[in-house]
């Protein structure tokens, strides 16, 4: 969870800290949690992914990068072959090609690189001061040491950003060819996220000038030969995230666009969300609470849920939409012993807009996005949020423009 600066935008659980000691100590902890998960589950269940995220997983040195994941081996079974989807964050200002080596050594092969925008005054109003070339040097030792695949995320929404110049920012990182690019939209919360307060708000682009952003973002990556991959993912034709959109098995996690569906997701350290069976649970938020809570010899869960049968159901209907823009109405009427008409009455009336304005469209049993409606296809998802309208008063993280 640890990060040495604090980048304003983030919304991530984190803690700021120039205290590396703080790693030992908190290693240690993760190690009394990794053992209490891997006492529930059987040894022959092969980890087919796994990901580091922060914070700054490379806030770690490289004897503290190689002694998690031996440890790791050894409370889990994690596969040898290079055939896993063993991801990691990098923050590219924070390593060096050495650094890179050694996490190729103890198993990685997909690296995700935090990029937001390649323009120095969008740069300095975030704090994130962040050179291309700097970038640009880590990719070309991700290349040099074999990677699988490589990801950049990018940010519209930031402050001083204008359509004009993410257009530069793209330009430079369709050059570096990616396998992967994310396309996030800032959510200002300072009310929830601290670091957000130091943002000028009078500097944040309008809601139009971001919705420029996204459809000039969209029509530049795909011209460049990416498939466009639900609401927030761009992928090349060949990578196994396209491949699984074409054969109707993506699948979409916390994190974003998966290839693993139907696997259990058992997340440890601080505020980690797991996804075992029909349940989700999430740790502890802070430092203090998670080792209290290992100390106390238990698991630092803090609270969690078990998916009822309409929980189920929206999640599958969820899924559809945001992986493969339409839904089998048919198939999941049957599926669940359920007359959908009925079941969904005041979904399909909220819907009847977005079909009047054509961008979307409901016949013969199926919810079909057109290309014009793919912008809103988390507000079609959001329809379909029991849980979401329940929530009422609360603003979302996830803003849709």
């Amino acid at each position: 969870p640890f990060c040495d600066t604090v980048c304003f935008f983030c919304a991530c659980n984190k803690i700021a800290t120039k205290d590396y000691s703080k790693t030992d100590t908190y290693l240690g902890y993760l190690y009394q949690e990794m053992d209490k998960q891997a006492a529930l589950f059987n040894n022959n269940r092969v980890v087919e992914q796994l990901h580091w995220g922060g914070g700054t997983p490379t806030f770690l040195n490289h004897e503290q990068i190689r002694a998690l994941m031996t440890y790791t081996r050894k409370s889990f079974t994690l596969l040898d072959n290079d055939e896993g989807d063993y991801s990691i964050e990098i923050d590219p200002r924070s390593v060096s090609a050495e650094t890179i080596k050694v996490l190729r050594d103890v198993g990685f092969n997909r690296f995700s690189l935090g990029v937001q925008d390649v323009d120095p005054i969008v740069q300095k109003a975030v704090n994130r001061m962040q050179p291309i070339a700097e970038t640009k040097a880590i990719i070309d030792a991700c290349r040099d040491n074999n990677a699988k695949s490589i990801s950049i995320d990018l940010i519209y929404g930031l402050p001083l950003q204008t359509a004009t110049g993410f257009i530069e920012t793209l330009n430079a990182i369709i050059a570096i060819s990616p396998d992967r690019i994310s396309l996030f939209n800032y959510a200002h919360l300072p009310h929830l996220f601290k670091p957000q307060r130091r943002i000028n708000e009078e500097q944040l682009p309008s809601p139009a000038e971001k919705l420029t952003i996204l459809q000039q973002s969209i029509t530049a990556l795909t011209h460049a030969g990416y498939v466009y991959i639900g609401m927030d993912h761009f992928a090349k034709p060949d990578d196994e995230l396209s491949i699984a959109q074409q054969q109707g098995k993506l699948h979409r996690n916390f994190q974003g666009y998966t290839t693993h569906a139907g696997c259990d997701l058992i997340a440890m350290g601080v505020s980690a969300i797991s996804n075992v069976n029909h349940s989700y649970s999430q740790n502890e938020k802070t430092l203090d609470g998670y080792y209290k809570a290992l100390d106390e010899n238990h698991l630092p869960i803090i609270k969690g849920i078990t998916l009822n049968q309409d929980d189920l159901l929206r999640r599958d209907i969820i899924q559809q939409i945001s992986c493969h823009f339409h839904c089998n109405f048919k198939a999941i009427a049957k599926q669940y012993s359920i007359n959908y008409e009925e079941y969904f009455s005041d979904e399909l009336s909220q819907l009847a807009t977005l079909a009047n304005d054509d961008l979307l469209s409901i016949k013969d049993h199926q919810l079909i996005i057109h290309a014009s409606g793919r912008l809103l296809v988390r507000t079609v998802c959001m329809v379909f949020d029991s849980r979401l309208k329940k929530s009422t008063g609360t603003q979302q993280f996830s803003k849709v423009i």
